[in-house]
């Protein structure tokens, strides 16, 4: 059975489905250029979906061939606990209420929520934002996309790399939280500055931490809900960000139709602020970690340690006699 090293699969998982939003950015500006003829505009939007679908097909052909259900061999000592663990009458409904009774996950279903929606609407209202301070660089707007998801990658990586190292979840995860907020302030402010370089560093730096987090919260997730099933926990994440997703998008937009940018994007800033301050509060219960732990070499070690420590006064006794 291999070591645990579950946070850089994870974080390589979630860097693939990454990279599909990095080319969702780049693609289809050049795909469908700004023109004013709505039979060429139509023209070209139908090829782009003609591709996405062609591509969509491929990768469903694909899961169907090639995925498995799960591995031959559990990849670490929890996760074979956990097949042990998992009851076959286990429902659903009652794996979501044993999650929901726990309030370090709650915590971090908002907090997840409020970065990954706040992400959410940043990536569908970048173009119009881009567009209102630098007319005409629709291409550039796509290549700052490109730019925070792929800056994003990076942190993710290196995030991952040093939760195998040091294990310290929640530190992690609240670091990168703060500097979340901290990127998105400095892109709010240096947005209308009329340089678009700045624009592209100061994206990227935040996109660094934003987008970097998402890995993040599904591995604290797992550490936090050992041993319920990682699909069930996960798809809470994911629900929360799409329904924060869909409230900021919906909102930011009519903010920044109404007011401006910068009042949007201080709108994302409160909430980002908000979901730092509840990390805060949530406990590093890593139930998985202590489960890694219990390994039946680690148990006789201290099974012997407890043995000879209760000889030794007895030892100490004798000579003295």
């Amino acid at each position: 059975m291999r070591a645990d090293n579950s946070s850089t699969i994870c974080v390589c998982r979630s860097g693939r489905w990454e990279l599909g939003i990095a080319i969702g950015f780049l693609v289809p500006p050049v795909l469908v250029p700004n023109i004013e003829d709505r039979d060429k505009l139509a023209y070209h939007i139908s090829i782009m979906f003609y591709i996405i679908g062609g591509v969509a097909t491929l990768l469903l052909i694909l899961v169907i061939i090639v995925f498995k259900e799960k591995p031959k061999y559990p990849p670490s000592r929890a996760q074979s606990l956990s097949y042990a663990l998992a009851s076959p009458d286990a429902s659903y409904l009652s794996s979501i209420s044993r999650l929901f009774k726990n309030l370090n996950f709650v915590l971090l279903v908002i907090t997840y929520g409020l970065n990954a929606g706040a992400f959410y609407a940043l990536s569908t209202l970048l173009n119009r934002m881009v567009i209102r301070h630098y007319p005409g660089e629709e291409v550039n707007a796509g290549r700052i996309g490109l730019t925070i998801v792929i800056a994003g990658m990076l942190g993710a990586v290196l995030s991952g790399i040093w939760l195998d190292r040091s294990k310290t979840y929640k530190e992690t995860t609240l670091v990168v939280y703060i500097m979340t907020l901290v990127g998105m302030l400095v892109y709010t402010f240096t947005l209308n500055l009329g340089h678009l370089w700045v624009v592209f560093i100061t994206a990227g730096t935040m996109g660094f931490f934003m987008t970097g987090y998402l890995p993040l919260g599904f591995e604290f997730a797992v550490e936090l809900t050992y041993p319920e099933s990682e699909g069930i926990s996960s798809g809470l994440l994911n629900i929360s960000a799409q329904v924060f997703g869909i409230i900021f998008t919906i909102s930011q937009g009519q903010i920044i139709d109404n007011y401006g940018t910068k009042p949007g994007n201080i709108f994302l800033c409160l909430f980002l602020a908000l979901g730092t301050a509840l990390t805060a509060f949530i406990k590093a219960d890593l139930r998985r970690q202590k489960a890694n732990k219990e390994t039946p070499e680690n148990k006789l070690q201290e099974e012997e340690e407890e043995s000879n420590t209760s000889k030794v006064p007895t030892a100490v006794s004798e000579d003295h006699l």
